[in-house]
């Protein structure tokens, strides 16, 4: 009785049998990836995924840095024109798809881009917190004006003396408009002068960004 033969295949004249080791072995290394379990690889495939979403809020200056191919930047520009959720999720699926195809250089530039914006972003938070916290003392203390001299000799008194008293005008309305924000438990009205202090205190405090935002109630109050 004959022996049923074996299914497999030719390797370099060597025959090699469906489900050996060398066959497994081999069809690893044509995916090239003979290291990485499938879980490994969804999970690099999802991070390398988020990283391309993340770089949808990178900054203009750092995204030109990093060098992404064009094929790439399209990708993304078309995935923050796209509103409709399912249009934008499989344009993201897109977006991850040339991502897996990235040389590791680029990919950690883009990290590093990302990293380098948060930590800018975390430096302006602590400005704004600063300037918010000086600019709070002076409207509620004649004593910190001295101090605040002190540690930024150049700022024009009578500026500050003339934007720290309408602030402090400002927030103490007369008459009706009074009663009612006390019966409602409204918050003290501010105007020009309480938002030019704090620019004015921003910019001494060296951020040269001072036109360009302001603290979360900038908005209101407006004369």
């Amino acid at each position: 009785m004959s022996r049923k033969p074996k299914k497999g295949y030719f390797v370099r004249g060597q025959f090699v049998a469906e489900g050996s080791e060398l066959d497994i072995q081999l069809k690893a290394e044509l995916k090239g990836t003979p290291d990485a379990s499938r879980t490994d690889l969804k999970r690099e495939s999802d991070e390398l995924q988020e990283l391309g979403k993340e770089l949808l809020s990178l900054r203009a200056d750092l995204f030109e840095a990093v060098g992404l191919p064009d094929k790439l930047v399209d990708a993304l520009a078309e995935a923050k024109r796209i509103t409709n959720f399912e249009g934008k999720r499989r344009q993201m699926q897109y977006v991850g798809k040339i991502m897996r195809k990235l040389e590791p250089e680029l990919v950690l530039a883009a990290r590093q881009a990302l990293e380098e914006q948060h930590k800018g972003s975390a430096t302006e938070k602590m400005q704004l917190h600063l300037a918010e916290h000086w600019r709070d003392r002076l409207i509620a203390d004649d004593d910190a004006l001295a101090p605040w001299m002190a540690e930024h000799p150049t700022t024009d008194t009578q500026q500050l003396r003339a934007l720290i008293r309408q602030a402090r005008k400002d927030a103490q309305p007369a008459g009706k408009e009074a009663n009612v924000q006390v019966s409602q438990g409204l918050a003290p009205r501010k105007g020009r002068a309480y938002r030019e202090l704090f620019q004015l205190v921003r910019e001494h405090l060296g951020d040269t960004g001072a036109d360009e935002a302001s603290d979360t109630d900038e908005d209101h109050g407006d004369e």
